[in-house]
């Protein structure tokens, strides 16, 4: 099994260096095997979608509040004080980028890091950020779907052409490439149908949101959905949200997940994010090898 672990800033958890260090690097050494950063540009005041991850249809409070910083640059800081954990995005909202850009910035990190890039990927929700960013929402699913398409190629090809609805370029020269043989992994998260689908024809890994108990009919589409474009589900690494208990964990694994959200809150008490990460640490990152 792999241990993820994520890290947001919740009110007070400060968006500050040294906690950042000492979360990164506690976690490094207690043996997860991944870091996530979440990503919003901003959140528009007042904003009229419904977050689709709670009945409210509301994110929570502390939420709107809380700094979201640039998840690549923050990711770039933790590579650089830190030497095996894995770093991911939990999600990039990919249809505001441009795929050459973010085929770079993936790319610089994955070298830097030296080959410890994963790239977590959703379509959005928030109709008012991509409004904001004068973009429009009803394409983001397409968007999205020739983002994925031209990354890859960008990764892979040299000079690259793409040709699609939504992004048209080349021939030309993107470098650097990845370190990674074959690019960099890209994750899809999200619980809709369209997400099932975008698993099952474009990603290497599955990140539903929810426990296991929550997302395993998610994971019983997707499966169904492999069968019937041909792909083989073993293909796709499976995620899902999971407390830090080892029945929790066994649970998990005998569902055929191999990476448990899990870990420790990032707060100002660095003493406790210490005894809670070795505690996962000790209790189940040793007990359940991945």
């Amino acid at each position: 099994m792999k241990f993820a672990t994520g890290m947001a800033f919740f009110p007070p958890a400060p968006f500050d260096p040294a906690p950042i260090v000492h979360y990164a690097r506690t976690a490094d050494r207690v043996g997860f095997e991944s870091i996530w950063v979440p990503e919003h540009v901003a959140i528009p005041a007042d904003y009229q979608s419904r977050y689709p991850y709670r009945a409210e249809g509301k994110l929570p409070g502390d939420d709107e509040d809380m700094p979201w910083p640039e998840p690549l640059l923050c990711l770039s800081y933790v590579a650089a004080v830190t030497s095996k954990i894995r770093l991911g995005t939990i999600v990039i909202i990919l249809p505001l980028r441009h795929p050459l850009y973010i085929a770079k910035e993936m790319a610089t990190l994955d070298v830097l890091s030296g080959g410890r890039a994963m790239l977590g990927i959703g379509s959005g929700w928030l109709k008012e950020e991509f409004e904001a960013l004068g973009l429009d929402f009803h394409v983001r699913g397409k968007r999205t779907d020739e983002s994925i398409q031209a990354v890859r190629a960008l990764w892979r090809d040299n000079p690259v052409t793409f040709k699609g609805k939504h992004f048209n370029f080349g021939p030309l020269k993107c470098f650097p490439k990845p370190v990674q043989k074959g690019g960099i992994p890209i994750f899809v998260g999200g619980n809709s149908d369209a997400a099932i689908r975008r698993v099952a024809r474009y990603a290497n890994g599955y990140i539903p949101v929810g426990t296991l108990e929550e997302v395993a009919p998610l994971f019983a589409k997707l499966k169904a959905e492999c069968a019937r474009i041909g792909r083989n589900p073993a293909e796709i690494e499976l995620c899902c949200q999971c407390e830090p208990a080892p029945d929790a964990i066994k649970r998990c694994e005998d569902a055929g997940v191999t990476r448990v959200m899990t870990g420790a809150p990032l707060t100002n008490d660095y003493d406790q994010m210490t005894r809670d990460m070795e505690k996962i640490g000790n209790e189940l990152i040793a007990k359940f090898p991945g």
